[in-house]
C-alpha cells in the first residue's frame, strides 16, 4: 500500500508519498503560512495521487486528540500566529477523502523511529525535539503517548538561575520553561544571532545545562529506555557530547543503571531516520489507521 504522510510543523510542511524509508516516491517542503493557503497546497500535492491507501498527520500543537471533544481535531492554544484554534483534521479530511490519522508531530516522529530507527525493539522512550521550539513524545509500553492531553515536554518546569542567565524566557504562557529557555528561538534572542550564524562557546555550554537539566527530569519521570534527541538546535557539533556528560553529572549515581554512565553515549542518542523521522511516522500513522491498531 501507498500513504501519504505530513511532518505539519510551525516553521515547515514535509509532505510526501510512500510507504518506508526505502520507497518514498515524492517529498514537498514549503514553508508554514496562513493556515488556509498552506492546508490547501499540502492538500494539492496528493490530490495527483489518486492511489492512497490513508494520509497520516503529525501536527505541531497544541491539537486536542480526543475524539468526544468539540475542537477534536484542531490546533489549539498554540502561540504560532494565525494557528490558534485551526480545525486542521476536518480541513484535510474533507479535501483528500481518505482515512486520515492525526497525532502530534513529535508522536509522529517517535513511532517512525520506533518502526525504522533508533527505538526498534523498545517499549518506553522519549523522542525529544529541539528547534525553533521544543516538542517531545514517545511511547510508554509500546503505546504512544496521549493522557489528559498529549505530552508537552516544552512545557515543563526547569531550574533557571536569574544570576547566570538573567534571559526572561520567550514563552508567551511560561516565560522561563523548558522552551522558553532552551529552544531555538530562545538561542536566537538571547544571544541576538542571525540564522545560521555560529553559537558562541558560552551559549553552547548554556544550552547543553539547559537540555541536561530537562532530560534529568524524563529520566526520574518516565524512566524511558532511551532518550532520542532530533531538531535543528542538535546539529551543533559538540552539543549531544555535552549534554550525555551534563546528563550523567545530574544523574549523580542515583540510577542504578549502566546506561546513564558507562553506555550514555547508547542512551542520549540522535534519530536514526534523520530529519525524514517526522514524516516517515505519518507514513506509519497511516498504515496502523488502515490496519486499525491504535
Amino acid at each position: 500500500m501507498i500513504f501519504g504522510g505530513i511532518e505539519a510543523g510551525g516553521t515547515k510542511w514535509v509532505c510526501a508519498v510512500g510507504s518506508t524509508p526505502d520507497d518514498v516516491l515524492e517529498t514537498l517542503v514549503f514553508p508554514t503560512g496562513r493556515p488556509d493557503e498552506t492546508i490547501a497546497r499540502a492538500a494539492g500535492f496528493f490530490a495527483s495521487h489518486s492511489t492512497l491507501a490513508a494520509v497520516g498527520v503529525g501536527s505541531f500543537g497544541p491539537i486536542d486528540l480526543h475524539r468526544t471533544s468539540p475542537t477534536w481535531g484542531r490546533i489549539t492554544t498554540t502561540p504560532k500566529p494565525g494557528w490558534a484554534d485551526t480545525d486542521l483534521f476536518s480541513t484535510l479530511s474533507a479535501t483528500l477523502h481518505v482515512p486520515l490519522a492525526f497525532d502530534t508531530d513529535v508522536n509522529a516522529a517517535a513511532l517512525g523511529e520506533h518502526r525504522w530507527g533508533a527505538a526498534v525493539g523498545l517499549e518506553t522512550f522519549c523522542y525529544v525535539t529541539v528547534g525553533t521550539g521544543i516538542g517531545g513524545g514517545g511511547m510508554a509500553n509500546g503505546r504512544l503517548m496521549h493522557g489528559l492531553l498529549h505530552p508537552e515536554l516544552g512545557h515543563m518546569r526547569i531550574p533557571h538561575d536569574l544570576s547566570v542567565d538573567p534571559f526572561a524566557g520567550i514563552c508567551p504562557y511560561h516565560g522561563d520553561c523548558f522552551e522558553g529557555l532552551a529552544s531555538g528561538e530562545a538561542i536566537r534572542r538571547r544571544w541576538s544571532l542571525s540564522p545560521g550564524e555560529p553559537l558562541p562557546e558560552d551559549a553552547v555550554q548554556l544550552e547543553a545545562e539547559y537540555l541536561a537539566l530537562g532530560l534529568v527530569n524524563l529520566v526520574a519521570v518516565l524512566s524511558p529506555q532511551r532518550i532520542i534527541v532530533g531538531g535543528g538546535v542538535m546539529n551543533e557539533p559538540s552539543l549531544i557530547e555535552l549534554v550525555r556528560a551534563r546528563l550523567r553529572a545530574l544523574a549523580a549515581g542515583y540510577f542504578d543503571t549502566p546506561r546513564l554512565s558507562d553506555r550514555i553515549d547508547d542512551y542520549v542518542v540522535r534519530p536514526a531516520l534523520g530529519d525524514r523521522a517526522g514524516v516517515l511516522g505519518a507514513f506509519e500513522l497511516a498504515r496502523l489507521a488502515v490496519d486499525g491498531a491504535d
